[in-house]
């Protein structure tokens, strides 16, 4: 299998690894990034996407969807390479100082340089727990939601109660599916004013059914494919739901994953990294954002975008020959400038 030669590799393409990105590609450094959700953006995208954020230096007001689209365009002069849908498994040092990694779809990389921006850990879908449903990934169970050409003419469950599984069903709705069932262990859904407010208009005109109960048990056809779901009740007997396609929407929990094997030194859960470059225990290798810790530590979006600076600008004294790093403005520098194409 061929592996990736690369400057600089990022774990997370959420804001952080974005923006470290970016400031890799001020200082000349290609990366490509790593992230186990299928689409970029991290905690803004899977969290509060749509919810919205007031921090952000000369930025009053905008949703995580704003930001994460804002700092792909920031980023795309460098055109980073995504590789989405993969978790980082394994890792280690070659003789000659550069890191091999490879992730659970095969993917395999050699780098001079880590960055890891893995927020709060590898956000990782919760799964049903149903003995040998597993088997129907990727197939007719989903845990991430499919493109709306999936879902015509299919009958559609999707097993959730939050905001999730509430916008995905309001999506799902529009993309013509035979019949469209959002199932929850009780008829009660967590989600904006607005969005419960069309959930029950689509109820009350038939285009949204609600079902209740704890899925236990699942059921295949002649031909091997999942066509029920046996639901539990708190009274009264089981029933069956019948579907062709499951799209799980129960929320993600984030989880450090193989990263904690690695050998950095830790404290309180977080990869413990020198404040003034950001660099961990381990040779080459890197951590911004809210993976990080440090005296005076704090977890916002802001810190993240600091420190990815601090860890580009150190990792460049190493990485950059012919050139000596300096501070240099995007107002003035004409070298900026050029690779800005501005």
């Amino acid at each position: 299998m061929r592996v990736i030669e690369t400057d600089a590799l990022i774990i997370g393409a959420g804001p952080a690894g974005l923006f470290q990105a970016f400031q890799l590609g001020l200082q000349e450094i290609r990366a490509h990034i790593v992230d186990v959700l299928p689409y970029v953006g991290g905690q803004c995208a899977a969290l509060y996407a749509d919810k919205p954020i007031y921090d952000i230096p000369g930025v009053p007001v905008c949703t995580g969807r704003e930001l994460v689209a804002s700092l792909q365009e920031q980023a795309a002069p460098f055109a980073p390479q995504l590789h989405l849908g993969q978790e980082v498994t394994e890792f280690s040092t070659l003789p000659d100082g550069r890191l091999q990694l490879a992730t659970n779809a095969g993917t395999q990389f050699t780098t001079r340089a880590l960055f890891i921006a893995a927020g709060i850990g590898a956000f990782q879908p919760r799964r049903l727990r149903i003995e040998g449903i597993e088997a129907f990934e990727g197939g007719a169970l989903h845990y991430y939601a499919p493109e709306a050409s999936a879902v015509a003419g299919r009958h559609l469950v999707v097993a959730g109660g939050g905001e999730e599984a509430v916008a995905s069903a309001l999506a799902f709705a529009q993309a013509a599916p035979a019949s469209l069932t959002l199932l929850h262990r009780r008829d009660a859904f967590e989600a904006e004013p607005a969005q419960l407010a069309e959930l029950q208009r689509l109820r009350d005109a038939g285009h949204i059914r609600v079902a209740t109960g704890q899925p236990t048990a699942f059921e295949t056809d002649a031909q091997g494919r999942l066509s029920r779901l046996v639901l539990s009740h708190a009274e009264g007997p089981d029933t069956r739901l019948p579907l062709d396609l499951l799209v799980v929407r129960q929320g993600l929990s984030p989880r450090l994953g193989a990263l904690a094997d690695w050998g950095m030194a830790m404290e309180r859960k977080q990869l413990a990294v020198n404040p003034a470059t950001c660099a961990t225990s381990l040779p080459n290798v890197y951590a911004v954002g809210d993976i990080n810790h440090y005296p005076g530590k704090k977890k916002l979006i802001l810190c993240g975008f600091h420190e990815a600076t601090l860890a580009a600008f150190d990792a460049a004294e190493r990485l950059v020959s012919g050139r000596k790093v300096v501070v240099e403005y995007t107002t003035t520098s004409t070298r900026l400038q050029g690779l800005l194409k501005v």
